[in-house]
C-alpha cells in the first residue's frame, strides 16, 4: 500500500478492504514544543489553533465550563463530521459501497446538522451522539468512544456556534501535511492548562525523548497500560514513521513512513498499539487522538491492568515495548489487586504495582521507558527494595534519567525520573543523567527558555558517555547500597585543592599594608600643615 499524499483513511468501520486504505502524510506532532516548520506548512499557521481557541471560548461562555467536557463534546462532533466525510469518500470510490449513513441512519450524517437551529438542532445532535454506538459496522473501539455519550451543550445558540465552528475547520491535507492530529493535540493541551485534569497529560517533549531512547521498531507490539490521551503511543508511531521516511521529505517537514513495507504498515495499523486506562473519559480522548493520527484500529480498552487480567492466565499477553507515565500516587484496595502481580511485594502503592506490571509484561529482550516518582528509586520499605532488586536482576536497567522538579507543573511538583530498561539479562551498570533544564521554565507558566539538556542526553546515549550531568555506576556498588537508585548517592563529589599562604606570610602582608597606610597618612598630614 503506497502512501498517498493528501488522502484520507478509513475510520472505525470494519467493512473496508485493505486496498481502500489511503493515508495522509502526518507531520511530527508536538503541541508542547511548538514546531518550527516554514509557514504556511505548519499547524500554527494553519488557522486551526485559532479555531480551537474560539470553540473553547464559545463553550465556556455557553455554560460548558469544565475543559474535559468541552473537549469531549468537540470530539463527538469532530468524529461525526469525519465519519460522514469518509463515508462519502468510500461511496465515491466504489459504486457498490453501502453508505453507513443510509436508511434510518441518514439523518445522523453531518451535513444535516449544519443547516439546523434551535431545538431541531439540539434534538438531532443529541439523538446522533446517544445512538451512534448502535451504528451498524462500527468497531468495538468506535462503540467504546460513544459508550454512554450524552450532549452537554444545552444552550441552543452555543451549540449552533460550535457546530458551525467545526464545519469551518479546514481539515484537509495540504501539500502532504495533515494537521488533524496536531489540532487535536493542541486541543488536549487545554487539559494541562486547566490545572484540573492535566495530570493525565505528560509533556510531549519528555515523551519524545523517552521514545527516542527506547527506539521502537516496525513489527513490535507497543503498550501503554496507563495511556491517558495516548501521547506515548502516538509518539512511538511518529518515531517509527520518521525513521522510515525519505530524508528529502523530512527536510520538507513530511513524516509519512514511505519506506515501510506493506506488511509493516498493516502491522502498525492493526496490531502494534495497545492502550489501557481506568478513566472512561481518557479512553474516549485517546481513541479520537489515535484516530486523527491514522491509528483508528489501535486497541484501546477501559480497565485497570492492576486489578484486571487479560489474555488468559497472568501475565497473559506480552509486549515488545512498554512506554508509560502511570499514576504517581494512590492506593489500590488490597482485595482488588491481581494476586500474581502482587506476589512477594504485598503493597497497595500504584507506582510500585505498575513497575512490577511493566517487568512482568515485557517479552524477552523487550524494552521499556517509563516515568516513576523518585521515591521508587530509594524507598526503604520492603516492597520498594524487593522491586528494585527484581528490576536490576531480571532486567538490564540501562538508564535512570532524573527529570527537573517542575517538569509537570502547573499541576504537580513531584520529583520524577525516567527508567530505561530491557528484560532478559541482569544489570551490569546503570547510566545516570541529571537533567537540570528541559527547554522550559520550571515555574507554573512553563515558558520556553534556551537552556535544554535533552539534546545532550540523546547525544551521550549511544555510548553512555560521562560528563558534568552523567555518570555510570557498577551494579556491585548499587547492591552494596541496598539496591538504591538515588542519583545523589553515587554522584562523585569533586573538590579542588586550595593552597593557602603560611601564617607568617599573611601577617607580613598585613603589616606591609598597615605601614603603607601610616606612610600615606603622614604624607597627607604634612600636606595639610603646609597649606596653613
Amino acid at each position: 500500500m503506497k502512501t498517498s499524499k493528501g488522502t484520507t483513511s478509513v475510520g472505525y468501520l470494519n467493512l473496508t478492504p485493505d486496498n481502500l486504505f489511503m493515508r495522509a502524510s502526518p507531520t511530527v506532532s508536538d503541541s508542547v514544543a511548538a514546531q518550527t516548520l516554514a509557514a504556511p506548512t505548519n499547524f500554527f499557521s494553519s488557522g486551526l489553533r485559532q479555531k480551537v481557541d474560539q470553540l473553547m471560548d464559545i463553550l465556556w461562555a455557553g455554560g460548558v465550563n469544565n475543559p474535559m467536557d468541552s473537549i469531549e463534546q468537540i470530539s463527538y462532533l469532530l468524529f461525526l463530521r469525519l465519519l460522514t466525510e469518509k463515508d462519502e469518500v468510500l461511496a465515491g470510490l466504489d459504486k457498490k459501497y453501502q453508505r453507513i449513513f443510509s436508511g434510518k441512519w441518514s439523518r445522523f450524517a453531518w451535513g444535516n446538522f449544519v443547516t439546523l437551529t434551535g431545538d431541531n438542532l439540539f434534538n438531532a445532535v443529541r439523538d446522533a451522539i446517544e445512538s451512534l454506538h448502535e451504528l451498524p459496522g462500527l468497531s468495538d473501539t468506535g462503540k467504546l468512544l460513544f459508550n454512554r455519550a450524552t450532549l452537554k451543550i444545552y444552550d441552543r445558540p452555543t451549540l449552533r456556534a460550535v457546530v458551525q465552528g467545526v464545519q469551518e475547520m479546514d481539515l484537509a491535507a495540504h501539500d502532504g501535511h495533515d494537521f488533524k492530529g496536531d489540532m487535536y493535540e493542541y486541543l488536549l493541551s487545554k487539559l494541562s492548562a486547566s490545572g484540573t485534569n492535566g495530570q493525565f497529560r505528560s509533556p510531549r517533549h519528555i515523551i519524545a525523548m523517552i521514545v527516542a531512547l527506547v527506539n521502537p521498531q516496525p513489527g513490535q507490539r507497543i503498550c501503554d497500560p496507563a495511556c491517558g490521551t495516548a501521547g506515548f503511543l502516538i509518539a512511538a508511531f511518529v518515531h517509527v514513521l520518521m525513521h522510515h521516511t525519505k530524508p528529502a521529505d523530512q527536510r520538507r517537514g513530511i513524516v509519512d513512513g514511505s519506506l515501510l513495507k506493506p506488511a509493516q504498515w498493516k502491522f502498525l495499523e492493526q496490531h502494534a498499539f495497545t492502550g489501557f486506562d481506568n478513566d472512561a473519559n481518557m479512553v474516549k480522548l485517546s481513541i479520537l487522538n489515535l484516530y486523527l493520527h491514522q491509528l483508528e484500529r489501535a486497541r484501546i480498552e477501559h480497565f485497570n491492568p492492576l486489578t484486571t487480567s487479560f489474555g488468559g492466565s497472568y501475565p497473559g499477553q506480552m509486549f515488545d515495548v512498554i512506554l508509560a507515565n502511570p499514576p504517581f500516587a494512590g492506593k489500590v484496595q488490597e482485595e482488588s489487586i491481581l494476586a500474581d502481580l502482587n506476589y512477594k511485594l504485598n503493597t497497595r502503592a500504584t507506582e510500585l504495582l505498575f513497575l512490577k506490571w511493566f517487568i512482568d509484561h515485557l517479552t524477552p529482550n523487550g524494552r521499556a521507558g517509563v516515568i516513576v516518582p523518585n521515591g521508587v528509586l530509594f524507598g526503604s520499605n520492603n516492597a520498594a527494595t524487593k522491586l528494585r532488586e527484581l528490576l536490576l536482576t531480571q532486567c538490564d536497567l540501562q538508564a535512570v534519567i532524573t527529570l527537573p522538579g517542575g517538569v509537570f507543573k502547573p499541576y504537580s511538583g513531584v520529583g520524577t525520573s525516567a527508567l530505561i530498561f530491557q528484560r532478559g539479562k541482569p544489570t551490569e551498570s546503570v547510566w545516570f543523567y541529571d537533567i537540570t533544564a528541559d527547554g522550559f521554565s520550571l515555574d507554573d507558566k512553563r515558558t520556553p527558555i534556551g537552556a535544554n539538556d535533552i539534546p545532550d542526553v540523546l547525544a551521550k546515549w549511544a555510548k553512555r558517555d560521562e560528563g558534568p550531568n552523567s555518570y555510570r555506576v557498577p551494579i556491585e556498588k548499587i547492591r552494596e547500597n541496598d539496591w538504591s537508585l538515588a542519583a545523589g548517592r553515587y554522584k562523585a563529589v569533586t573538590t579542588e585543592k586550595v593552597t593557602h599562604d603560611s601564617p607568617a606570610e599573611i601577617l607580613a602582608e598585613v603589616i606591609n599594608h598597615e605601614n603603607e597606610i601610616v606612610r600615606r597618612g603622614n604624607a597627607l598630614l604634612a600636606e595639610i600643615g603646609r597649606r596653613k
